[in-house]
């Protein structure tokens, strides 16, 4: 059986842990450390990776957000499908999703509102998005598949209008850092543009990925053939990819991760849909579930870890354990080419050990 008996897919808990792994091993500065380390080598092309392009073009790294958020989309089917065999009304189930979408926009506010020369008001982070992105997905869940993803595909269009056709005296260039609509929105809801060309309305295209992220689980909650369900995600994955690039390569709309374009959201969708069905496909239907509590144990914590390593290890955590790291490797005599490896490790260790903790503990934080 793919599924186990309360409807929890292993390969939904090994991506989601697979995700937050990555993030927390971006906190500890693993990938700065190692790219600085591989300069000049073949092996520096790839730890450039596990950095967001600068501008138009994709990079792995760019995919994390968008899976981050698909994978929400499909919990969100599985959630609710537990919620619907207890009986919940739908009041009930809006009320705990708002509640929710409240707890996360709040977190993320407080994960940027605090800064060295004071108090800050950002909507930047990635729960904010992901407040407005699971309260869409959730209030057309009961829609037909066809009309979700409609509806995603309307958003996709907006945000075309609305950086092409807004016409806003220095904010009308639609691909122009700085000045495009989303800086000018910036503006009006924080009085500030981000440096990084960062914009707070990529939750509008970004939402497509929630909603298809929560079709993907309508489709693997449904009694259809598992194979023919694998078929189906990968058709989509490969459909997505071909109009995402499509539109890059012809320059009809730039592939920009810092504010979501449309090409973007439909290539980042397609890597996610293709993500989702071949760990489907290799963990649940063939059944291969060995070496995976590194990310699963992770993954069943991921609100936890994130607010963890976001907030409490970039402000104190990592600095005090990589004082202890480093200095009992320069009581050893330990090259620096080595500390720069062995200390992002010790600090993601223990930040991988207090999961396992509370895995063991059976706690889990949920908004």
């Amino acid at each position: 059986m793919a599924q186990e008996k309360n409807n929890r897919l292993l390969s939904l808990d090994f991506l989601r842990g697979f995700i937050m792994v990555l993030l927390a091993l971006e906190s500890t500065r693993l990938y700065e450390n190692l790219f600085e380390l591989t300069e000049g080598s073949v092996l520096n092309n790839f730890f450039l990776q596990f950095f967001h392009h600068p501008w138009n073009g994709l990079r792995f790294w760019d995919l994390i957000q968008p899976g981050f958020m698909f994978i929400a989309g499909t919990a969100m089917a599985f959630s609710l499908h537990r919620q619907n065999e207890a009986g919940a009304l739908w009041k009930d189930q809006f009320t705990k999703t708002l509640k929710r979408s409240g707890w996360l926009f709040f977190w993320g506010v407080l994960d940027y509102a605090v800064r060295p020369q004071g108090l800050s008001f950002e909507l930047w982070d990635v729960l904010t998005q992901l407040s407005f992105t699971t309260l869409v997905a959730f209030l057309i869940f009961r829609w037909s598949i066809k009309n979700q993803i409609l509806t995603s595909l309307g958003l996709l269009l907006l945000t075309e209008i609305l950086y092409r056709f807004t016409n806003i005296p220095g904010f009308d260039q639609p691909f122009t850092n700085q000045h495009n609509f989303g800086n000018f929105m910036d503006m009006v809801l924080m009085n500030k543009i981000n440096s990084g060309g960062w914009v707070a309305i990529n939750c509008i295209p970004t939402a497509a990925h929630t909603i298809w992220g929560a079709v993907a689980g309508k489709l693997l909650l449904s009694s259809s053939d598992e194979l023919k369900k694998v078929k189906q995600l990968l058709m989509a994955g490969v459909i997505c990819l071909i109009i995402g690039y499509t539109m890059d390569i012809t320059t009809l709309t730039p592939i920009i991760k810092r504010i979501a374009t449309s090409s973007f959201t439909f290539a980042s969708g397609g890597w996610c849909l293709l993500a989702l069905a071949t760990c489907y496909w290799w963990i649940d239907i063939k059944n291969h579930r060995n070496h995976l509590s590194l990310f699963t144990i992770v993954g069943m914590n991921s609100i936890f870890i994130y607010l963890f390593f976001e907030i409490v290890a970039s402000r104190w955590f990592n600095g005090y354990a990589g004082a202890i790291s480093n200095g009992v490797m320069e009581i050893v005599h330990a090259p620096n080419l080595l500390m720069m490896i062995i200390t992002p490790l010790f600090i993601f260790s223990l930040e991988w050990g207090l999961c396992y903790f509370l895995y063991r503990k059976k706690i889990f934080f949920k908004l």
